[in-house]
């Protein structure tokens, strides 16, 4: 269900989608209804859908109006409403992206793009609606995520320090102390629950199975040589599994790659759709009728 609040040309089209368990989900779209094709940008951990402002600039002088571009906030995030602590999960995101998609794209092609938990989440998604990878789905975007093994290397090591059962200790027992403590330290607004709950769910991920289906589409595999929480190395497994994926390495580039290196992750992206439209159009009759019934 998708209810339309408002339109500015500034912020998009917004509107509020209900999730399966009526959750409200903050979504805004830019470009026009009835574009070729539909690009779906999934967000990061304790991020929200401002944090793709500075690539949605370069990708809409790209682009112009030939691709639309639909943005949301996950639940416990921006502008979406909160959620029981037990559904901040990447399986519970991934029935989010799909409720969003059924709501704003019920018909046409779409490409995925996913940086971070996004990128985990579109995995999901894909797991779990595989007869959409190729019918709906015709591309798909991972920018600094990983697939499986996340507290092998990097900061993802520390999920499993016991740091963290102190973290737990905090959220639990005295909840708005740990809320002004860690908004004063990390200027960050998202809520110690939500923010506990997807690290809880980071533990033991393992998406690498939903690859295979994507072998079937254009991929892009993205990340920084320099990022700390989703090393290179995550990349470049994910790529591995995936034979037709471009995978773009950028030098000294961090995490923040959407925001620090936006030039670069638009261009990446421009030639991701490109392939994505050409497969599309090469496909059966019969699997571009299904991306539209």
């Amino acid at each position: 269900m998708t209810t339309k609040r408002s339109t500015d040309a500034d912020h998009g089209r917004r509107h509020i989608v209900q999730s399966e368990d009526g959750v409200a989900l903050a979504v805004r779209e830019y470009g026009p209804s009835d574009a070729p094709v539909t690009a779906v940008f999934v967000h990061g951990h304790c991020l929200h859908s401002h944090s793709w402002a500075r690539l949605r600039s370069h990708l809409v002088r790209e682009w112009g109006p030939s691709v639309r571009m639909v943005f949301y906030d996950h639940r416990g995030h921006g502008a979406s409403g909160s959620a029981p602590a037990h559904t901040y999960t990447i399986d519970q995101l991934g029935r989010d992206l799909d409720a969003v998609i059924r709501a704003t794209v019920p018909t046409g092609p779409v490409v995925l793009v996913g940086h971070s938990m996004g990128g985990m989440a579109a995995l999901a998604y894909t797991r779990q609606n595989p007869a959409a990878v190729g019918s709906r789905v015709v591309g798909v975007g991972l920018l600094s995520t990983a697939a499986s093994d996340i507290t092998r290397s990097g900061l993802g090591r520390f999920l499993r320090h016991p740091v963290m059962s102190l973290f737990q200790f905090g959220v639990e027992r005295v909840p708005r102390l740990m809320q002004r403590v860690l908004t004063h330290t990390l200027d960050n607004q998202t809520s110690v629950v939500t923010m506990y709950g997807f690290l809880r769910s980071f533990v033991g991920l393992d998406e690498s199975g939903s690859l295979a289906a994507l072998r079937t589409i254009p991929s892009l595999v993205l990340g920084g040589t320099a990022d700390l929480l989703t090393p290179f190395e995550h990349s470049v497994a994910i790529a591995a599994d995936l034979p037709s994926a471009e995978l773009v390495r950028l030098d000294d580039a961090g995490h923040s790659v959407i925001l620090d290196q936006a030039a670069d992750v638009a261009h990446a992206l421009v030639r991701l759709v490109a392939r994505a439209g050409d497969h599309y159009a090469a496909a059966p009759s019969t699997t571009r009728l299904s991306a539209v019934v």
